[in-house]
């Protein structure tokens, strides 16, 4: 059997392993540390990268929902704006204004919430999409409103201007057949002709006999002749007017005295008015007496009135009885 002697360590090389041993666990203990700090280092750089992304997020998520807001004030507007035009949308609620009502209702209800969510904001954004569709609808119903009433207005006033012509044609036609109706009236007054004035003295016994003694005439007995080719068949008033010499004229109750409205001579007291009945195109003979209970010396004039107009006068002297008058 042989031996094998190995040298013994020497005190030095104790010393080297120790110092050996001391130099890889600074090593390792530096390449933990700079593990560590690597790590760390990555690990801060991932939050700032997630801080900034949720910072971007959030501060884009704000902008969309102030952006949602101004649409919505301007869709508002839009709205205040046509109700305003339109009187008829301030009566009862139609039902696309209640269903306008109940989404501005759920966006109030978002837009005053001071940090929105993402999901309000996605919901915010519908809602004022179908805000903005049913204000379109509106609009459309309200230009055809629009339409309809300016069509209207427009036929109105071709029906005021239509109107305005009728009235002044029918004006024109009603003073043209106003003044026909005064020309026809004027023309269909009688003319008289004939015109003869007796005074008669009735006699006890019921005869009568002319005489031109004042004081022996009983009546005056007016007689004329009257016709119109234009004058309607029917009744007509006549109006005798007696003046005696002292330029009176005679009245008397039983004879239907009276006051005439004639159209040249104002207002006339008169005699007796008498009715005809006229047949038109003919002519008519009348006589009217004239009764008084003292006629005077001198002359009496006697003058005829038809509608309003003067047709006929005459005088008839009378004298003073001489001795066998």
């Amino acid at each position: 059997m042989t031996n094998t002697n190995y040298p013994s360590a020497t005190p030095q090389d104790n010393s080297s392993r120790r110092n050996g041993n001391k130099n890889l666990f600074l090593g390792i203990l530096a390449a933990a540390l700079l593990g560590s700090w690597g790590y760390f280092l990555y690990s801060g750089n991932k939050t700032r990268e997630n801080i900034e992304q949720k910072d971007n997020k959030i501060a884009s998520v704000t902008s969309e929902f102030e952006a949602l807001k101004g649409e919505y004030d301007n869709a508002v507007k839009r709205l205040d704006d046509l109700t305003g035009d339109n009187n008829r949308l301030q009566g009862d609620l139609s039902e696309r204004e209640k269903t306008i009502a109940n989404l501005r209702s759920q966006i109030s209800a978002i837009t005053k919430k001071k940090n929105a969510s993402e999901a309000e904001v996605r919901q915010l954004k519908s809602l004022i999409a179908q805000l903005n569709d049913q204000i379109m609808g509106l609009e459309e119903e309200l230009g055809i409103e629009r339409a309809k009433n300016q069509e209207l207005t427009a036929a109105n006033t071709q029906l005021t201007a239509e109107k305005e012509v009728l009235t002044q044609n029918l004006t024109t036609t009603t003073a043209k057949n106003e003044e026909l109706t005064k020309t026809v009236d004027v023309a269909s007054t009688f003319s008289a002709s004939n015109i003869q004035i007796t005074p008669v003295n009735e006699k006890k016994s019921g005869k009568e006999k002319t005489t031109t003694t004042a004081k022996r005439v009983d009546k005056l007995v007016v007689s004329f002749d009257v016709e119109n080719r234009i004058a309607l068949s029917g009744p007509a008033d006549l109006y005798v007017m007696v003046t005696s010499p002292d330029g009176n004229v005679i009245t008397d109750a039983s004879m239907g005295s009276g006051t005439l409205s004639t159209r040249n001579d104002g207002e006339r007291s008169f005699t007796s008015k008498v009715s005809i009945n006229y047949e038109q195109g003919t002519r008519k003979a009348v006589s009217i007496p004239i009764r008084h209970a003292d006629f005077k010396t001198g002359d009496y004039k006697i003058e005829v009135y038809h509608n309003g107009f003067k047709i006929g006068e005459g005088t008839r002297s009378l004298k003073k009885g001489g001795l066998f008058g």
